[in-house]
């Protein structure tokens, strides 16, 4: 038996050699390397060669490096066997600086193949790709989407894929789609998208790097990781493209969380949400085929348990059937115009006014449930005078703003539809219609948000006091349907 002097120092060089032999990456893979694995300390990696494309290397941190983050180094200059920082004054020798958010990546050329060295790497469990398509780790310029929150339930969904383009119909059959509308097949293969969201005040979120792996490490209490298995499906809000969905439940009342979205290692751009107060009672109505983009709280009863929320499902018909009447009689009142055949606008058609039709029912037939907005932290000047939602209080004795629902048994705060919903109408409709819209200087703002989006002005669009229906900080001005 060797003493234990002799056997530690075997082992030490044991360690060393295991640090000083290469790993092969092969293109397109993730490489997971963390403490429990026997690879934890290797830190030089043989890359793949590409005559013809360049290559991209990217690195990330996948755990809160403390003071000891580990640096890289690549180089496609294959007499450079270790890369390291007294390499940095030969041009074909780079570091990745991970920088605060945890990731880097470099791209170029590799006729010859390359080497990644890992220095410092101590315990801080990372992740190493290359890929012939762009950097595996990066953060898109995207963000998930705010359906709307109650006091424990939020539904969200996932950046938009595979965008859809409305058929146009064309003369002499031109034909609508019917009221009760159904969606086509959704795409073959979307997108793993995943969802992680935590209270915006946890500790934690600030700590660690804004890397997929390190997003999906955490499993705390108040931690959300939600896949696609735990989704709602693909739904197609708008022609922007199809998205996951999730109702996600168990939140904590008034309280601020941080959402992303996770597409296998790549991280969205964060938004927010505020859950509502204990007190807020009105269930959240989603998934009609024939109101796609209704997805709030609605002053309507619950539904029976086990269900948390409205869909087709639940939603009762003496309140679907008669807007299916009312958009039916629409559309023959369009058809009677010579659609197709005859053009009244160079930009817009009949199938067009149909659909901001159907929109601006629905933010009509279903309104929206509310509560005062958290003031919003995206203005430069902290002076200026923060936008206030466009709530009006419903009391009980009111009688329902919605011809298609029954009064609500208790008092709420109505988000009024953004006047932007209707004046879409009015621009995509034949004047023959008669389709009108209230205009600012007479009460508008007693049925519509006014000056979110367009300015109030007659005739001039865009430029009003936020410019959306609602931002990434949680905010929502109106209900844009």
């Amino acid at each position: 038996m060797l003493p234990l002097t002799l056997l530690c120092l075997l082992q030490a060089i044991l360690g060393v050699l295991a640090q000083q032999t290469p790993i092969q990456l092969s293109l397109n893979n993730l490489y997971n390397f963390t403490v429990s694995t026997p690879t934890s300390n290797s830190r030089l990696f043989n890359l793949p060669l590409s005559r013809s494309n360049d290559l991209s290397v990217s690195v990330a941190l996948c755990a809160n490096p403390g003071t000891s983050s580990p640096r890289f180094f690549v180089t496609n200059d294959t007499s450079v066997p270790d890369p390291g920082p007294n390499d940095l004054d030969n041009p074909n020798v780079f570091e990745l600086d991970v920088g605060s958010e945890g990731f880097a990546s470099w791209t170029g050329s590799m006729p010859d193949g390359g080497v990644l060295a890992v220095s410092g790497a101590g315990q801080v469990p990372y992740e190493v790709g290359v890929s012939d398509e762009g950097p595996i780790h990066a953060v898109w310029d995207d963000y998930p989407l705010l359906g709307d929150s109650t006091s424990n339930q939020v539904l969200l969904f996932s950046p938009p894929f595979s965008p859809f383009n409305i058929t146009q119909p064309t003369y002499p059959n031109y034909t609508l789609p019917p009221a009760e509308l159904s969606f086509p097949q959704g795409p073959g293969s979307p997108p793993n998208y995943t969802l992680y969201f935590t209270p915006t005040s946890n500790p934690t979120l600030a700590s660690i790097p804004r890397t997929s792996c390190a997003l999906r490490a955490l499993d705390g209490p108040e931690d959300f990781n939600e896949g696609a298995a735990e989704s709602q499906g693909l739904w197609l809000r708008d022609t922007s493209g199809w998205r996951w969905q999730w109702l996600v439940n168990g939140l904590t009342p008034l309280t601020n969380y941080t959402v992303f979205a996770l597409n296998g290692s790549q991280v969205s751009n964060p938004v927010n949400f505020i859950t509502k107060s204990a007190a807020f009672s009105c269930p959240i109505v989603h998934s009609l085929p024939y109101c796609p983009s209704t997805a709030y709280a609605v002053p309507i009863a619950a539904p029976q348990r086990p269900a948390t929320a409205h869909d087709t499902t639940t939603l009762p018909s003496n309140i679907s059937t008669p807007l299916f009447e009312v958009l039916t009689n629409f559309t023959t009142s369009l058809l009677t115009f010579p659609c197709g055949r005859d053009q009244y606008s160079p930009l817009v058609t009949c199938a067009d006014c149909q659909e901001a039709y159907r929109r601006w029912l629905c933010s009509i037939w279903f309104p929206r449930c509310s509560e005062a907005s958290p003031t919003s932290t995206s203005t430069e000047d902290s002076t200026n005078q923060q936008p206030i939602s466009a709530l009006q209080a419903q009391p009980t004795s009111a009688p329902s703003r919605s011809p298609g629902l029954p009064p609500f048994s208790a008092a709420f705060d109505v988000l009024l539809p953004c006047v932007e919903t209707c004046t879409a109408v009015d621009r995509a409709c034949p004047n023959a219609l008669g389709f009108k819209c209230p205009v600012p200087r007479f009460n508008a703002n007693s049925s519509y948000g006014i000056g979110f989006i367009d300015s109030g002005q007659d005739g001039v669009q865009g430029k009003g006091s936020t410019g959306v229906a609602q931002d990434i900080w949680g905010n929502v001005w109106c209900n844009l349907g």
